[in-house]
């Protein structure tokens, strides 16, 4: 940049540079000859939690902690006046927090000689994280038991049971209710168990008929039947891993046997052929009623019950671990604020009162569905609210809670103040709004009628115009 410029143009210059550094999703560190930090960007404060003024002028070696026998790669390029790229480096904020990232650095040289380093740094996080999933993701899972959410006595002793049944290669019988997590708990056996390299081949016993899926899982032999080929079944498919079979109960009797068999002898018999197949795979299975009354109205056999529950994993509903219910919203608002791009923070206190009251027979599915289904209803709200909440939970308020909604004039009266179209348009749509909620008051499917509109259409009326129904 030219000694001439003028001093004002040179403070915009910087302004902008700085205004730019500060949107880049790298963390940018540069340091003097000295080894004084002289830019700090934004993202690199978010990477090293550090405030920007406690890091800006001050000698790096003073503020960051290195392994002993390491040196920071910023001081490392100032010294030797050579790049360093993609290199991993983890150390030590002022705050002994552990700080691990990928680094690319260059040394700053001006008329030969060094003046000081720049370095770009990526948060390895994030990189290990994609790296994991995608592992997971070729394994047929994506789960592990980090990512079980929640801290209640039932919850932690389940978890703690399936991590010792992690350790072996025995059956297992997930129970549990619809929506309470049991694939996720699956997943989790089959990534922390030996089998983790193997595939996790999931099938829901009650998506087909029992004369689809006995070929499915055993396999066919060509001409078996019209148009049979050659193929291999889950058993068979599922090797050296593990075969996740949900809704086992929805299976007959006779399918229930073949099963029985399958793992006593652990080997199976493609339909349509004459010879055995030896199998190697580990069976976990889900059912979502109780075992005792599934065997008494003869759901499920006694003895495939027996072989199948070596290893029993009730897993408790919502309603028994309330105390759950604030992580796990924060969980999902979390989510859906990445999903969606929204800045969502937290719920109202009656919406709160009514996740304590209401007894969630959809379980931890059910909170998640009613989550996003309340922040796709939000638009640059920052608390879900009552009214954010999904139509068939609105219907469920009883006519004694609901806002009285206030008297407005049925008829605009117009005065010579200046006012624009718009202004005046959205006047008159909040009276005649107000005026026909409260003809029926405050039932917004017969509102909506009146209006002809939907009744999702009215509730969003209310809302962008600032109206309690």
């Amino acid at each position: 940049m030219s000694s001439s410029m003028p001093h004002s143009t040179l403070d915009t210059f910087l302004r902008i540079y700085e205004h730019i550094l500060d949107r880049m999703n790298e963390g940018v560190h540069v340091i003097d000859a000295m080894g004084t930090t002289i830019v700090y960007n934004h993202k690199m404060t978010e990477l090293e939690s550090m405030a920007r003024q406690d890091v800006l002028h001050k000698p790096l070696s003073e503020v960051f902690q290195f392994p002993p026998g390491q040196e920071s790669t910023l001081l490392t390029c100032l010294r030797t006046g050579n790049s360093i790229r993609n290199t991993r480096q983890t150390y030590f904020n002022d705050k002994q927090k552990e700080i691990t990232t990928i680094n690319n650095t260059y040394p700053i040289i001006e008329n030969g000689q060094i003046v000081g380093a720049m370095e770009i740094a990526n948060d390895v996080t994030k990189m290990e994280r994609l790296i994991r999933e995608n592992l997971l993701q070729k394994n047929g899972s994506r789960y592990t038991f980090e990512q079980i959410i929640g801290k209640s006595t039932p919850i932690l002793d389940v978890i703690e049971n399936a991590k010792r049944a992690a350790r072996t290669s025995s059956s297992v019988l997930v129970v549990g209710e619809t929506g309470a997590g049991k694939e996720l708990f699956v997943q989790s056996i089959h990534n922390a168990s030996l089998r983790a390299a193997g595939p996790l081949i999931s099938q829901n016993c009650a998506a087909l008929p029992d004369s689809l899926i006995e070929g499915l899982l055993f396999g066919t032999a060509r001409g078996a039947f019209t148009g049979a080929v050659e193929r291999p079944g889950l058993f068979e498919q599922a090797e050296g891993g593990t075969l996740f079979l949900d809704e086992i109960n929805s299976l007959s009797m006779p399918l229930q046997a073949k099963l029985l068999r399958a793992l006593q002898e652990k080997s199976i018999r493609r339909i349509g052929d004459t010879k055995d197949r030896s199998i190697d795979v580990r069976i976990v299975a889900a059912i979502n009623e109780d075992p005792v009354e599934a065997i008494a109205n003869q759901h499920l056999r006694k003895d495939l019950y027996y072989r199948l529950g070596v290893v029993t994993l009730f897993l408790p509903p919502l309603r028994e671990r309330k105390e759950d219910i604030p992580i796990l919203t924060s969980h999902f608002i979390e989510k859906y604020n990445e999903l969606f791009q929204m800045e969502v923070t937290s719920v109202s206190e009656d919406v709160l009162q009514f996740f304590w009251e209401h007894d969630w027979p959809g379980n931890v599915r059910e909170l998640q569905h009613l989550i996003e289904g309340a922040m796709n209803l939000m638009i640059d709200e920052t608390t879900i609210r009552y009214d954010h909440l999904p139509l068939h939970f609105l219907r469920r308020t009883p006519a004694s809670v609901v806002v009285p909604v206030q008297q407005q004039p049925s008829v605009l009266s117009f005065t010579e103040d200046g006012r624009s179209l718009k202004e005046t348009m959205q006047e008159f749509e909040t009276a005649y709004i107000h005026h026909v909620v409260d003809r029926y008051n405050g039932n917004i499917s017969r509102a909506a009628k009146e209006l002809q509109i939907s009744r999702q259409s009215l509730q969003y009326r209310l809302r962008k115009l600032g109206i309690k129904g």
